[in-house]
């Protein structure tokens, strides 16, 4: 019998042990054994869990438990999640998180937590729910240079936007929807301000290129102001608006940001709708690969973090390239300086003027047709944002700026 811990019993570590269960026979066939949840940390008691007579309150009896070889932490947030996943590693406990805080974080600092105590840190279950998109990165991709990483990394803004184009409705209208169906909180921030992405593509950030930025260094942008007349552009142009995390390698380093994009039909993040997430990496040599699937979820996450489990106690995650994240210090280039195709919509009496003026400041300028009464739109090209702010004044009354994905 391997015997486990569950540090945080809430909605993924809470479904750890229904997973485990389900999956006993495949979980046999890779370890030729069972595993058994023998704690689970909480602040909580679960007196009507068939798993109430495992909870504890203190990390002391897991960590000094000779039988304990894996902890799977799902507790969410900074803290106490990294002192309690230091404390089990540093007694020889291998580590699986579904914690994205805590990776994009202290990513750095927890593998070398690991690498100097012969253990695992695994975090798979932190960036697509149950996607199998992190492994890879170790394996099949390891020898690659991963040159950019675009991906709809939020299934919340993925929902909002998506209601957006096929209802016709407001933000706020969907906003509501979402979180009555539970897909949203209470306070949507993290979601619709992008934050969460911003964490995810930090992750993948540092999987690509070994480089762990900090979040001071990376663009967020929320989905609060996009409106039905921006969707209603965008689909004019043959596309659609989505919240796209990107990682791009650069001439002068790296570029990280989180923000709303126009995406045309052509690319395959346009057709991803609903809850679903999706991110396309493009290599070296592979060229341009896609994951797809449920992004979040309480089974299919807690699928991801057993299968970073089993994949310890098989021995497979020996096998795999042991990751090392490096402080990104002055290697991420300023999102300011970071240049876009851009939809401009601008409310004016005369769009020969308003033309000739955007002619003045880009490089290229095309009208997009179709446009309502009162207002002119159109694709301008190419500038970063810090030179746009310097010129939107000049524009006139600019009603929304939109980002083009290339």
């Amino acid at each position: 019998m391997k015997h486990i811990a569950i540090f945080g019993f809430g909605i993924v570590g809470g479904g750890l042990p229904d997973v485990i269960e389900s999956c006993r026979e495949g979980i046999k066939n890779l370890i030729d054994d069972e595993i058994n949840v023998k704690y689970i940390l909480d602040l909580r008691d679960f007196p009507d869990s068939p798993y109430g007579d495992r909870v504890v309150h203190d990390i002391k009896p897991i960590i000094e438990d000779p039988e304990i070889e894996v902890v799977a932490e799902t507790m969410g947030g900074a803290h106490p999640a990294f002192e309690f996943s230091v404390a089990a590693m540093e007694h020889g406990i291998s580590v699986v998180t579904s914690n994205k805080e805590v990776v994009a974080t202290y990513g750095d600092k927890l593998l070398e937590t690991a690498r100097k105590n012969g253990v695992n840190y695994l975090f798979e279950a932190s960036v697509g729910g149950g996607i199998p998109c992190l492994r890879p990165f170790a394996t099949s991709l390891s020898q690659e240079k991963i040159v950019s990483v675009s991906g709809i990394l939020n299934g919340t803004t993925n929902f909002i936007l998506s209601k957006m184009k096929f209802e016709g409705r407001e933000f706020a209208d969907v906003l509501a929807e979402a979180q009555a169906l539970g897909y949203a909180e209470r306070d949507p921030s993290a979601d619709v301000d992008g934050i969460d992405a911003m964490r995810k593509i930090m992750i993948l950030t540092a999987l690509s290129t070994g480089k762990l930025v900090d979040k001071a260094d990376v663009y967020a942008e929320t989905i609060r102001n996009i409106t039905p007349a921006d969707i209603d552009a965008a689909a004019r142009m043959g596309a659609s608006i989505k919240l796209i995390g990107t990682y791009k390698a650069c001439e002068d380093g790296i570029s990280v940001y989180v923000c709303p994009q126009i995406v045309g039909a052509s690319n395959a993040l346009s057709a991803v709708n609903d809850v679903y997430n999706a991110i396309s990496v493009t290599c070296d040599i592979t060229g341009d690969v896609m994951f797809y699937g449920r992004g979040a979820g309480r089974y299919p996450t807690a699928g991801a973090v057993l299968a970073d489990i089993v994949a310890i106690l098989s021995g497979a995650a020996d096998a795999e390239k042991q990751h090392v994240f490096e402080k990104a210090e002055g290697s991420v280039v300023p999102f300011g300086k970071v240049p876009f195709n851009y939809y401009i919509r601008v409310r004016c009496d005369s769009c020969a003027d308003t033309c000739e003026t955007l002619t003045h400041l880009f490089d290229s300028v095309k009208k997009l047709e179709g446009s309502p009464e009162g207002v002119c739109e159109y694709v301008c090209g190419k500038m970063g944002l810090d030179e746009l702010n310097s010129i939107r004044e000049s524009i006139g009354n600019v009603e929304s700026v939109i980002r083009i994905l290339e």
